[in-house]
């Protein structure tokens, strides 16, 4: 069976307080807010049970929790690779404040002190890509539950974008997303669908 039967479906975690904020937030462990839990409520109501050959979850709590409410924690694998990006000095501090110190500072373009570059997430998610894809030897749909920006890079990734082409593709928390094919091409079929 080729690829081209395999889905993925990205959830982006619950709102949490820092991303509320706007604080770039990797490996400190943040739990929902009570509107990310019922964000996750939401999600789990359109979801409504539907089966996945596999999901895999980041290790921090509010990717688990959503998984959890979302009613797949039975089934979660932890993958270190969904991690959030290590954001270095940046953990915890808005895009303002970093400009302050550093004019002109983004996420995806200046230098992550003490953190990750963007090609080593970008190296992270391509090894989620092999892992989803072998679990979906037959095809089937895979749930990946994470963070915004190691999302967003998976996705460019999975269309053959660089791990900065993230950058385009915007994702609110509580968001779902598909990434497919048209014929034996890898595209994104949805993006960022929110539950108000």
């Amino acid at each position: 069976m080729s690829e081209a039967k395999t889905e993925l479906w990205l959830f982006r975690h619950g709102e949490t307080a820092w991303a509320l904020s706007g604080q770039h937030t990797s490996w400190t462990d943040i739990p929902l807010t009570e509107q990310g839990c019922k964000r996750a409520e939401r999600l789990r109501d359109f979801l409504n049970g539907k089966k996945f050959a596999a999901v895999y979850s980041s290790p921090r709590s509010r990717a688990l929790e959503t998984c959890r409410i979302a009613g797949y924690a039975d089934q979660a694998v932890v993958e270190d690779n969904l991690q959030e990006w290590n954001y270095g000095e940046s953990e915890g501090k808005t895009t303002h404040e970093m400009q302050e110190k550093y004019p002109g500072w983004s996420v995806w373009t200046s230098p992550m002190t003490g953190g990750e570059t963007v090609e080593a997430v970008g190296d992270r998610a391509d090894k989620v890509i092999a892992r989803a894809v072998a679990a979906t030897p037959q095809g089937g749909a895979v749930a990946l539950f994470a963070h915004g920006h190691i999302l967003r890079i998976l996705a460019a990734r999975w269309v053959g974008l660089p791990a900065t082409g993230g950058q385009l593709l915007g994702l609110g928390t509580g968001s779902v997303s598909v990434l497919g094919h048209e014929h034996e091409t890898r595209v994104i079929e949805h993006w960022n669908r929110g539950f108000e």
